[in-house]
């Protein structure tokens, strides 16, 4: 199996020869799929760097910074935000057992006036992201830094130093209970999404005595004490970590001496196994042969579940490696196409859109994802929604233009008419064991021209993890899979249901075709309007101005990606496909999507 998937990657790097400055997307954006960022608080590398001092503007502006990466990472297609939640013995939000961390007011100990990790969490769901709380775990910070010192103050006997820095000893038992108690005490004040542990490992300082298979079970005993805590309280709180980016040495290739089980005694991949963990964030920060053949063996040793392997995004910086943009692009390329997603170390090299990277994740991930689903915790779906409440029709004027869709609410705003579509929770809602099932349902809202609709299709996706049974938008909306030429294109709703460990109904649907007195769109080849196509070449459609797409993307009717070519000329080579229909869409640089046609390959 490994020589099948290894020759599938060396085939798909073949295919990514592309230059630096113009990233092919090669790969479908998938439904499920793990999008995430580490995002970093530590001394404000990548939030804050603004200060809150007590002023309320202070304030203000700290959480707008906040807002405004969030804002940039959904657009972006993330889905999940690593937030470094305990610092080094220190936290970014009121806590019971160790001090505030100084990258919030300046000052190690200081309130700086706000609840920022409520804040953040409030801040995700908005945005349909998920929020888990980064914990590190061994570290502790300089030896007279406040949180090391309190630390140490309390408890010597759990306190090493090496060097300057100090470290909560793995070989303690208290240890595991002391992290399990930091660890329970963010799950029962908040409403997270997961527990993300960082350096559950030795130290690469420390000097090991005792045999490398006790080192390992030292280390497993923290994971599975903070694991068990956890689950008991909120089962649904997914559990994950960030081991070292190569498990071990490979039968044909060397971790080099730097590996997570042998080296410092993270056993992560008999953590997915055996249920400690349920996603694993490898630190893959790593290129070529160091990359390529350890990803294939994460993915061979999941055990169904989630791996997003993590991506030196920071190596773009010309200070920190200055590597090509295509090295992490082709890298996202082959994770998808292993199954696995991807995670970006920092989040400010991705906002800032370092050699493009920020420009290519939101053309790489063209529709919404969802997190996948833990089926291993709970793989009972919820009932679906019930009672759609439809839209108005539309009006002379264009107002509320959703086609068929009759007597909802519509209100102007300005120029703009908005409007409100709703619906309600099904009758038996889930029972959720644990404490604190602050929200037992979220909502997934899908739009499209074709009833009914279809919620496989990402591109039908236009709102994810809802916490209230209705939206709002404007009457612009359209279906991603709406011809740009269409002026006006009725457009048909579908709510499901999703549980806290992602599992989602069956939809409600707002039409059936039997219930509507609209033509509803048949993608059959007989009935379809094809572009015109020898066999060989394809003429493309005239370019709209208001288009940025520079890349198309040649798919099966059914959307499964096929190929891409760049959008240059009035035609492109079509004569290795296979006989048979397709559709064409545009592939534009902020991640729009849009369809241009149908075409017929027949050679006879």
């Amino acid at each position: 199996m490994k020589k099948i998937i290894l020759a599938a990657t060396i085939v798909a790097l073949s295919l990514l020869n592309t230059s630096a400055h113009e990233p092919a997307v090669l790969t479908a954006s998938p439904k499920y799929e793990m999008r995430a960022v580490w995002l970093t608080t530590l001394n404000g590398l990548d939030w804050p760097k603004t200060l809150a001092n007590g002023s309320a503007s202070s304030v203000e502006r700290q959480k707008q910074e906040l807002t405004a990466i969030l804002d940039q990472l959904k657009a972006a297609g993330i889905n999940v935000v690593l937030l470094q939640t305990r610092v080094r013995s220190t936290t970014i939000y009121p806590s019971d057992l160790e001090p505030w961390d100084g990258c919030l007011s300046g000052t190690a100990g200081r309130n700086p006036g706000y609840d920022p990790l409520q804040f953040a969490i409030d801040e995700c769901h908005e945005r349909g992201m998920q929020l888990h709380a980064w914990v590190v775990t061994i570290p502790i910070g300089k030896w007279n830094s406040t949180g090391c010192t309190k630390l140490r103050k309390r408890y010597p006997s759990l306190v090493r130093k090496i060097g300057d820095e100090g470290y909560l000893d793995p070989e303690k038992p208290q240890t595991a209970t002391y992290l399990a108690d930091i660890c329970e005490e963010i799950v029962k004040k908040y409403d997270i999404d997961g527990i993300h542990l960082d350096y559950i490992r030795y130290p690469e300082t420390w000097k090991i005595k005792v045999s490398r298979q006790q080192g390992r079970r030292h280390i497993t005993s923290i994971a599975e004490a903070i694991s068990r805590r956890v689950k008991q309280l909120k089962p649904w709180v997914m559990m994950s970590c960030s081991p070292i980016g190569k498990h071990d040495d490979l039968r044909r290739y060397s971790s080099r001496g730097w590996n997570a089980r042998t080296t410092v005694c993270q056993d992560a991949q008999e953590w997915l196994r055996t249920g400690v963990m349920d996603a694993l964030f490898p630190m893959m920060y790593f290129r070529d042969n160091n990359f390529y053949p350890f990803a294939i063996d994460w993915q061979e040793q999941s055990h169904g579940k989630i791996v997003a392997p993590g991506l030196a995004t920071y190596m773009l910086h010309r200070s920190e490696g200055n590597w090509p943009l295509t090295t992490v692009t082709q890298e996202m390329n082959v994770l998808r196409q292993l199954g696995l997603g991807h995670t970006h170390f920092r989040s400010r090299f991705l906002t800032d859109n370092t050699k493009g990277i920020y420009a290519f994740e939101r053309e790489f991930n063209a529709s919404p994802a969802l997190v996948p689903p833990m089926t291993w915790m709970n793989a009972t779906r919820p009932d679906a929604p019930t009672e759609f409440k439809p839209l108005p029709a539309p009006s002379p004027k264009g107002e509320g233009a959703f086609g068929p869709n009759r007597g909802a609410r519509s209100e102007e705003r300005g120029t703009r008419s908005e409007v409100t579509i709703s619906w309600k929770a099904p009758k038996n809602l889930p029972s959720l064991s644990g404490e604190g099932a602050e929200v037992r349902l979220l909502y997934n809202v899908y739009a499209s021209p074709v009833c009914p609709v279809d919620i496989s299709d990402p591109r039908n996706l236009i709102a994810t993890r809802l916490t209230k049974p209705y939206i709002t938008f404007s009457n612009s909306l359209h279906s991603p899979s709406t011809p740009l030429h269409s002026p006006f294109t009725p457009l048909y709703f579908a709510i499901t249901a999703l549980d806290r460990y992602g599992n989602e109904s069956e939809p409600l649907q707002s039409h059936q075709p039997s219930t509507i007195n609209h033509q509803t769109i048949n993608p059959q080849p007989s009935t379809l309007p094809l572009l015109a196509c020898d066999g060989k070449a394809l003429t493309l459609p005239e370019k709209p101005e208001i288009l940025d797409a520079n890349t198309l993307a040649i798919e099966t009717l059914q959307g499964s990606l096929i190929a891409t070519r760049p959008w240059r000329g009035q035609s492109v080579d079509v004569s290795r496909l296979p006989e048979g229909f397709y559709q064409l869409r545009s592939l534009g640089r902020k991640g729009a999507t849009h369809r241009l046609g149908f075409f017929k390959v027949k050679r006879r």
